[in-house]
């Protein structure tokens, strides 16, 4: 007895094509997702006026919609390989939006915890990752610099965020920047819509007996007949959620040294126009210091995508991202005495340059670890430990601000986390992995000539 059955395997990346539309798509969701945390900060003067609370109070605000970005991974991981990005993505947007509008009607700061903090976060979570998987599957040799080009949205929308969050303020108060804003949020369900799955190829086959087998030539017997003998063999499902990925040293390297990233990474940024804004630099002044971030980083991100690419780079990019990583934090260190407003305007263009670098270079380098296999559930599983680190970092930075009353310590702080996590992502890599494969290939070699002396 004969049964037909279906084999499905979705077909390879088209490396174009409407990948420039998914492509465009995951450019506006990324911009949202990151540069919306940072934007915010805008209103919190008049945030800590109205609610009467302080610097580390409203960088909670920040650090929530940040750690449901991240901590929201794993639920995004398993919403996506049940039910795919599409769907997840236009939820994402819905809440988003919802969040905002709601959060315009608080009346106090735990209210906008929740709304502006717990629900927009977690729909810009929902739209984030299927987003990045969705340019994974559409990419491959163009890969880094789709990466580039997708992490470019941070910066750009950076750059208009900020002074639009301004004139909102000025124009309609905090409430009313609010209200628009989220209406801004409805474009990720735009974004969503056309994140469509690439199609997947049939190979149908027969299960058969064998008596049908050998009533055909040998050929075909080969390449279109699948003889089994278990019938009974269950299809393997797919996992919602592989911890498998875990078992890579390479990973459980990246992560740690990603834990260390967050703390300080968003910092400066957060902070930034607060900072501006008590050593007497106007308020559309202060606020254009992270339009400035966002104009390098729109050059910087791209450019980096481009270099990643290059064949003598691609190999070594652990290496390349501590770079990154070292340059950042240097910068933080090196600009913890600036006050004067020329000062500031300095250290965002190197901010900038080198805030592009990591932001490129991030989720490549997970990706050259893991696979396009494993990138699903190994995304989840990172941006939930970096949830953790980011209710750390920018609230504590305030903590420090709000008792000793120096800005300073904010910037040693994040630079030492980041030229700490660099140098460990560096020798990491070096000591632990490099030796690894270099002494794998040594008892490959001897095991060959072994199994053949003569060679």
């Amino acid at each position: 007895m004969g049964i037909t059955v279906e084999d499905r395997e979705t077909v390879g990346a088209p490396d174009g094509g409407w990948g420039w539309m998914v492509l465009f798509g995951c450019f506006i969701i990324t911009g949202f997702s990151y540069a919306f945390p940072k934007a915010i900060s805008v209103y919190f003067k008049e945030l800590m006026k109205d609610f009467n609370c302080g610097y580390s109070d409203t960088a909670w605000i920040s650090s929530i919609i940040l750690a449901m970005l991240y901590g929201s991974g794993p639920i995004s991981s398993i919403m996506v390989n049940k039910f795919g990005c599409r769907p997840v993505m236009l939820v994402g947007g819905l809440l988003a939006s919802g969040g905002m509008i709601i959060a315009s009607f608080t009346t106090n700061i735990i209210q906008l915890y929740l709304t502006a903090g717990v629900i927009t976060g977690l729909g810009l979570a929902l739209n984030f990752q299927p987003s990045l998987i969705m340019l994974g599957s559409y990419f491959d040799k163009r890969r880094p610099l789709a990466n580039g080009l997708a992490a470019a949205g941070s910066p750009v929308f950076l750059s208009a965020l900020s002074p639009l969050g301004q004139k909102l303020l000025d124009h309609y108060g905090w409430r009313g920047g609010f209200l628009i804003t989220g209406g801004l949020l409805l474009n990720c369900c735009t974004c969503g819509a056309i994140m469509r799955p690439l199609k997947c190829k049939e190979r149908k086959a027969i299960v058969c007996s064998q008596e049908l087998k050998e009533m055909l030539p040998p050929g075909a017997r080969q390449e279109n007949i699948i003889c089994e003998n278990n019938n009974d063999k269950k299809p393997s499902k797919k996992k919602l959620l592989d911890f498998s990925v875990l078992a890579d040293l390479g990973l459980i390297i990246y992560i740690i040294s990603k834990f260390i990233v967050v703390l300080g990474l968003f910092v400066p940024t957060i902070l930034l126009v607060n900072y501006a804004k008590d050593q007497g630099v106007p308020d559309q002044d202060a606020a254009f210091l992270l339009s400035i971030i966002g104009f390098i980083d729109i050059f910087a991100r791209p450019t980096c995508g481009i270099l990643a690419g290059l064949k003598w780079i691609r190999p070594k990019m652990s290496y390349f991202f501590s770079l990154a990583l070292l340059f950042n934090g240097l910068t933080d260190v090196c600009s913890a005495t600036n006050t004067d407003y020329k000062g500031l305007v300095i250290f965002c263009v190197f901010f900038g340059l080198s805030y592009g670098m990591v932001g490129a270079l991030q989720f490549e380098v997970l990706m050259s670890i893991v696979g396009k296999r494993g990138f699903s559930s190994a995304l989840g599983l990172v941006l939930l430990i970096e949830a953790v680190a980011v209710l750390i970092g920018p609230p504590s930075a305030g903590y420090l601000v709000d008792k000793y009353k120096n800005y300073e310590l904010i910037f040693y702080m994040a630079g030492g986390e980041l030229i700490t996590a660099g140098i460990f992502l560096a020798l990491a890599s070096f000591f632990l992995i490099s030796r690894k494969k270099h002494k794998d290939t040594q008892q490959k070699h001897h095991g060959d000539v072994a199994i053949n002396p003569k060679r």
